[in-house]
């Protein structure tokens, strides 16, 4: 029998799940936290684990300074997830999460040789295709909360909050940081396969731009489109995850022949 180990504070995991073939890694979107993924073990396979993973400045993690630089976040992230990689594994990855499960699975190739099954990367360009829109991580707070509000991903009572915004403003601003600031840098082909998923009304990102995700690869690559805009990871969330959960199974399927 396969045990759990004890899970650190950056390896979250809901539903804990021994006898799981499979761990489904989850990265939040900027500002997120593990909370977002608290739920989906009961809509996917009961042989995936899912861990979502806690950034630096939120939930347990609180106490440790939100990072600024995605080479110093995905060098951060890699020693804790060693100790979970003792079995197959998968990256799903939301917006700033995407970027951060593609990044964090060249650093896990190039420094210990290990390697997902598979990617699976939700609202965001490929990173070979630059920003188009000024940075605003360092917006004055006004703005700054303008541009949340056009996102669409911070409830309105949230933004409205000056107790919870004064909490979440640090986080969001670190979070955009470690998104505006990333240089890329071009490396070899993944040899994963990729799997992108994109809103239909997504203003952010278009689906012409996440077509860019199949040079990234030397697998196979395919694009699944959602109802909604850069948010559809919660407003189409029962479509997104049946698809998941579809998704999951060939994977395992594959990898037992």
């Amino acid at each position: 029998m396969t045990t759990t180990p004890s899970f650190n504070s950056w390896v979250t995991c809901p539903e804990p799940n021994p006898e799981a073939s499979l761990r489904l890694f989850c990265l939040p979107y900027a500002g997120g936290s593990s909370l977002i993924y608290r739920t989906w073990s009961a809509n996917l396979p009961s042989t995936v684990e899912v861990c979502p993973i806690e950034l630096p400045g939120r939930g347990k993690q609180m106490r440790l300074p939100a990072l600024t630089r995605l080479e110093a976040l995905v060098a951060a992230i890699a020693p804790m997830l060693l100790p979970y990689l003792d079995k197959p594994f998968v990256f799903f990855g939301h917006s700033m999460g995407a970027l951060v499960s593609f990044e964090l699975t060249h650093l896990l190739r190039r420094e210990y040789n290990l390697h997902p099954l598979h990617l699976f990367l939700s609202a965001r360009r490929p990173p070979q295709i630059p920003a188009t829109k000024p940075p605003i991580h360092n917006l004055p707070e006004p703005a700054f909360k303008e541009e949340l509000r056009r996102l669409n991903g911070t409830p309105p009572q949230v933004l409205e909050n000056s107790e919870l915004m004064q909490l979440l403003m640090p986080i969001v601003r670190a979070d955009f940081a470690v998104l505006e600031t990333y240089v890329y840098a071009p490396q070899p082909r993944l040899d994963c396969s990729i799997t992108v998923f994109g809103g239909l009304q997504d203003k952010e990102v278009s689906f012409e731009q996440l077509q860019g995700w199949r040079e990234q690869t030397n697998a196979t690559f395919s694009i699944k489109m959602f109802d909604g805009d850069h948010f559809f990871v919660q407003s189409a969330r029962s479509l997104l995850l049946e698809s998941l959960s579809q998704e999951l199974q060939q994977i395992q399927l594959s990898h037992a022949l």
